[in-house]
């Protein structure tokens, strides 16, 4: 059984940044895929991010390419998700999510445990 606890979210202008940190529990964070998704009011959970276990590999949606990073620390148990140059329709409430699966994970269901979300407000 794995934890998520989402944490870094808030209120910032259009432009600005944020740093989201989702901390895992259990000994086995290194050998787990980790996705950052979102979920704006009204709308169906979306793909932002995705990393391998080693930390080696990521995907993005296009819509942050160039905008959001993320990355890992195993040592920490910790993966992150830098966003840069945020923009109104970047707000939504942002999960961490992962799987000790190999499936597709640019999908909700190719995870198996999910944080508990972190709001994300950007104003115009």
């Amino acid at each position: 059984q794995v934890q998520l606890v989402e944490s870094g979210g808030g209120l910032v202008q259009a432009g600005g940044s944020l740093r989201l940190s989702c901390a895992a529990s259990g000994r086995t964070f290194s050998s787990y895929a980790m996705g950052w998704f979102r979920q704006a009011p009204g709308k169906e959970r979306e793909f932002v991010a995705r990393i391998s276990s080693s930390g080696r590999n990521t995907y993005y949606v296009d819509s942050v390419k160039g905008r959001f990073t993320i990355s890992r620390d195993n040592a920490k148990n910790t993966v992150y998700l830098q966003m840069n140059s945020l923009k109104p329709e970047d707000t939504a409430v942002y999960y961490c999510a992962a799987t000790p699966r190999a499936a597709d994970h640019t999908k909700p269901k190719g995870y198996d445990y999910w944080g508990q979300g972190t709001q994300v407000t950007v104003s115009s």
